[in-house]
């Protein structure tokens, strides 16, 4: 029987809460771990909140345990619940110096546990789309990779605007981004940023090894009431495809946006998306890696580390106003995983 732990309150707590909830699993959520306990959690309905993470480890009814607390707490959280033997799905990003991440890696390794960065735009239906393509060979070769993601001041937790807990932008909510760009064109070897303000916009450039370049357009202080959206586009030597989304305005009426498309040698399509729901399919995912022992392929801790390199790398360029060069620690078929597999 799975038992549930999560760790957070905020957000991406009840994010996590209502995906295990749609699944079946919102009786088995036994505690909400939190240094200042609040309102319940909807979809924990059965859940206890405690204060003491010792007690929530220390309970061998709990298998899994879901890590939504600010970033500056995840290696010191995720080391301690790997060493006692749970199993791990950790908010990203999954730590704020390589260092750390290393350490959360090693200890997963250690553990024998199964652990996942919740890198949720691997679940995406638009995302998974265009790997399919890329895999396919419909694109060919990729020579280059644009990314985008705009959204309103993220005023949900006032830890985030403080950049030694968060990272900041270039961190927290590009790390997405730049991700998708290390996933199809390779290794990172220098990146370029320059920043109109701390929420931007911001332009990072990432170069790679072999030739191609990818670009990222980040700004989180769009106008209230403009709606959330991101895209992602790849040119190869076969043609190009490209996934827009953008959810529904708070206007009465209005509708988002969820469409992927493609163009190439073979000829063109657009199709209009429904019935996503990524961060439940994440959660599915990651329970299935468990019941059969298995790491999880579709979102590698690799692929996290190496989307903290480029992270760390654009703050580094837009505080510096300089070209940062990269040495990955991070070999490419660590940070692709099975993403690619037939």
């Amino acid at each position: 029987m799975t038992t549930i732990a999560i760790v957070g309150q905020g957000y991406m707590a009840r994010t996590h809460a209502a995906s295990w909830a749609k699944l079946g699993f919102a009786e088995n959520i036994k505690y909400i771990q939190t240094p200042r306990p609040g309102e319940p959690l909807e979809h924990a309905p059965s859940a206890t909140f405690v204060t003491d993470l010792d007690a929530v480890l220390a309970d061998p009814e709990v298998d899994v345990i879901s890590i939504c607390s600010p970033t500056d707490s995840h290696p010191e959280i995720a080391i301690r619940a790997l060493r006692a033997g749970k199993n791990v799905l950790l908010e990203k990003p999954i730590a704020l110096t390589i260092s750390d991440a290393l350490k959360i890696r090693d200890a997963a390794r250690d553990s024998g546990a199964i652990m996942m960065i919740a890198q949720v735009i691997r679940f995406f239906k638009g995302y998974q789309l265009l790997r399919d393509d890329v895999r396919d060979g419909h694109l060919g070769t990729v020579l280059s990779v644009r990314g985008s993601r705009l959204s309103n001041r993220p005023d949900w937790a006032k830890w985030w605007h403080d950049e030694e807990r968060s990272g900041g932008v270039v961190v927290d909510f590009s790390i997405h981004d730049y991700d998708q760009l290390n996933l199809f064109l390779g290794e990172p070897v220098a990146v370029s940023a320059v920043s109109v303000s701390t929420l931007g916009p911001i332009e990072t450039t990432v170069e790679y090894r072999g030739g191609g370049v990818g670009q990222v357009l980040s700004f989180a202080d769009t106008a209230q009431g403009v709606p959330f959206t991101s895209s992602i586009e790849a040119l190869g030597t076969k043609g190009m495809a490209g996934y827009d989304f953008a959810a529904a305005a708070p206007t009465a009426g209005a509708s988002g946006v969820n469409v992927y498309s493609r163009s190439g040698v073979n000829g063109s399509e657009s199709r209009e998306i429904e019935g996503d729901d990524p961060y439940t399919a994440q959660v599915e995912y990651f329970l299935d890696c468990i019941r059969h022992t298995r790491q999880p392929g579709l979102s590698t801790t690799e692929s996290a580390i190496r989307a903290l390199e480029v992270s760390l790398a654009a703050r580094q360029s837009i505080a510096t106003g300089r070209r940062i060069t990269i040495e990955s620690c991070v070999a490419d078929a660590d940070a692709a995983g099975t993403v690619f597999a037939p």
